[in-house]
């Protein structure tokens, strides 16, 4: 009987720089030993995978795509192969896999069939904004999207900063890329003055930026932040 094989979580660049100036060499070999790839989209995959390790053969790869059109029942036979001794990995779009990224269902699946899961090192956008906002790392929480609506997002950032006073517990939480400008008005208008926000911008990229001001001295700073990932920091005290 052959070895099982496993599931490998395989991080990628938060942006296009060079693999190897953000990703430990552990994850290039990993890649270069891999032939099935549950990814979410294959075309960027494929240009990880090639830029990662150049000598690897494309038309061996196996793609499987965890995309919205994905099928589900489908998608609970990708780790099937893992019963022949071959191990697969779960390729993340950006940053590490099925943290605020698509995968958490494979990684349950696998271990409902007792497949060993091997997370790799990599950047992960929300841990590094959490690092350099010096807000409270003993407590924080990532809350994901907050509400479309404008009445109900105004809401919703109420609510966030209440609960990071009464618990001291800084709140994180994303925007799609081309609504920061507004998340950022809305954070501007309605926290308190003394509450601090943080803004994480375009992360281990050249084009980095990150600053963490009470609101009342964000008046003045006004960065662009339109269609650039970011991860936006609240903690009121």
């Amino acid at each position: 009987m052959s070895q099982q094989g496993k599931l490998y979580l395989i991080p990628t660049t938060l942006g296009d720089n060079e693999p190897l100036e953000v990703l430990p060499l552990s994850v290039k070999k990993v890649v270069e030993q891999l032939d099935h790839f549950i990814v979410e989209n294959e075309k960027t995959a494929r240009r990880f995978i090639k830029k990662i390790t150049p000598k690897k053969s494309q038309p061996s790869l196996v793609l499987m795509p965890i995309d919205k059109y994905a099928d589900a029942l489908e998608v609970s036979k990708y780790l099937n192969v893992c019963d022949q001794g071959i191990s697969v990995g779960l390729l993340s779009e950006a940053g590490v896999p099925a943290i605020a990224d698509p995968g958490a269902e494979v990684v349950k699946l696998a271990h409902l069939k007792n497949i060993p899961v091997v997370p790799l090192v990599g950047p992960s956008s929300i841990v590094l904004a959490m690092m350099a906002s010096g807000m409270n790392g003993q407590s924080f929480a990532f809350n994901g999207y907050l509400p479309i609506d404008k009445a109900e997002r105004k809401k919703t950032i109420k609510q966030l900063e209440k609960l990071s006073f009464d618990k001291n517990q800084s709140q994180i939480f994303i925007e799609t890329p081309y609504r920061n400008e507004k998340m950022m008005i809305d954070l501007k208008s309605t926290l308190s003055n003394g509450t601090s926000l943080s803004i994480a911008c375009d992360i281990t990229l050249p084009t980095e930026y990150i600053k963490t001001l009470p609101i009342e001295k964000w008046g003045k700073e006004n960065p662009d932040l339109h269609k650039r990932p970011t991860i936006f920091i609240i903690h009121r005290t």
